[in-house]
């Protein structure tokens, strides 16, 4: 990948510390599985050339921004190697939401703003609820949008693509793979 050329982007993580203890959540563990590699990757770019890394994640009744806690909610055996993949290291960013949307009801807004950033990378799941309302919230809040396809899962692939084709031609989202440059 090539280095942007605006130094105002970042990476949003969305709800990846995940217990899949949910209708459709065997399914939806199963497409996540297939977007851990990508998301990684993205994410080891991202730490390298210096550009915040923020996780948003479900807060599982504990209501409390400590990913060390959550993830001994989450852990269960059929996630635990993913979680230990994705999990957030101690400088990156890391806010409990209460909805389905980051922005809602959260400091992610007053922390962009701080960061200077401009332009959002948006992974995770569920591509069609979660990644789908933050979108939607960034775009009316004037964020540039790059959701990269192969870096957001669904418990279906038609709604994943659904919400893909959505942030594209709706929020004017970059949907381009985290393989090619951005």
């Amino acid at each position: 990948m090539n280095r942007p050329t605006s130094p105002s982007f970042a990476l949003l993580i969305i709800d990846m510390i995940n217990d899949f203890n949910f209708s459709y959540g065997d399914l939806l563990l199963e497409h996540t599985r297939s977007i851990m590699e990508p998301i990684t990757e993205l994410k080891k770019y991202m730490k390298k050339n210096g550009y915040p890394i923020i996780y948003i994640n479900d807060h599982y009744n504990l209501w409390q921004a400590d990913y060390d806690k959550i993830i001994e909610t989450c852990k269960n055996g059929k996630n635990d190697e993913l979680i230990d993949r994705i999990k957030p290291e101690q400088d990156e960013f890391f806010l409990i939401k209460p909805k389905h949307s980051a922005f809602y009801g959260t400091a992610l807004n007053t922390l962009l703003h701080q960061l200077q950033v401009k332009r959002l990378i948006l992974t995770g799941i569920a591509g069609n609820i979660c990644v789908l309302f933050t979108a939607n919230d960034a775009y009316m809040r004037e964020y540039e949008l790059w959701v990269p396809e192969d870096c957001i899962a669904s418990a279906s692939k038609d709604d994943n693509q659904y919400a893909l084709t959505m942030m594209s031609h709706v929020l004017k989202a970059s949907t381009k793979k985290s393989s090619l440059d951005f």
